[in-house]
């Protein structure tokens, strides 16, 4: 009979959190992990198969909390800017846990579209909300957002490695030019297209 868990997985994946959260995950080890929870190396593995088993898990929490993060942020801002804004704050708040989410090294480059993907619920909703609150089509919509995105991972990236600091003003006055310049760029570009296919349906 296998032993007994002495922790249970979500113990495991809570302490697991707090170290990454502070150290980074290159200090995730289970000796590590073990000394955060007390305890020998041994127990963490009645838990988990194995190590890349509890990264995985730990990913997937580090992703609940950006969400709950992103979930806080005041009513008082459009959309787009409560999004961002909070995306950078966590940068700066929780260094660690952003560079593990959407700074980590992938074998071979990936497209937006699988970045997309990692991204959960938050991004359908916020493309949703795009798309009714400026009145886009899902496609222009879906569109802003992976240029909002990408521009607000820029200062998000920045502030996580410290090569940056900016103020709650700055991050709020950079987003709004952003959004306003990708928003027209977004509407000529919808524009055109629709002129185009309707030459191709004429």
């Amino acid at each position: 009979m296998p032993p007994k868990p002495k922790f249970t997985r979500e113990q495991v994946v809570d302490a697991a959190l707090e170290l990454v959260s502070k150290k980074g995950i290159e200090a995730l080890t289970a000796r590590e992990l073990g000394a955060q929870l007390g305890s020998s190396a041994c127990p963490i593995f009645t838990a988990f198969k194995n190590m890349e088993e509890l990264q995985k898990e730990i990913q997937m929490a580090a992703l609940k909390q950006f969400e709950t993060f992103v979930a806080q942020a005041e009513d008082d801002m459009p959309a787009f800017k409560r999004l961002g804004m909070q995306m950078v704050r966590f940068g700066t708040e929780e260094p660690k846990l952003f560079q593990l989410l959407f700074m980590r090294e992938n074998e071979v480059p990936h497209t937006f579209e699988d970045i997309f993907e990692q991204l959960g619920n938050m991004a359908e909703v916020s493309i949703e909300v795009i798309e009714s609150s400026y009145n886009l089509c899902s496609r222009d919509a879906k569109t802003l957002f992976e240029h909002i995105w990408i521009y607000t991972f820029g200062l998000g990236a920045l502030s996580a490695t410290k090569v940056c600091h900016f103020t709650e003003e700055e991050i709020s006055q950079m987003l709004t030019g952003a959004f306003s310049g990708f928003m027209m760029l977004v509407k000529s570009d919808g524009k055109q297209n629709r002129m185009e296919d309707k030459y191709v349906k004429d």
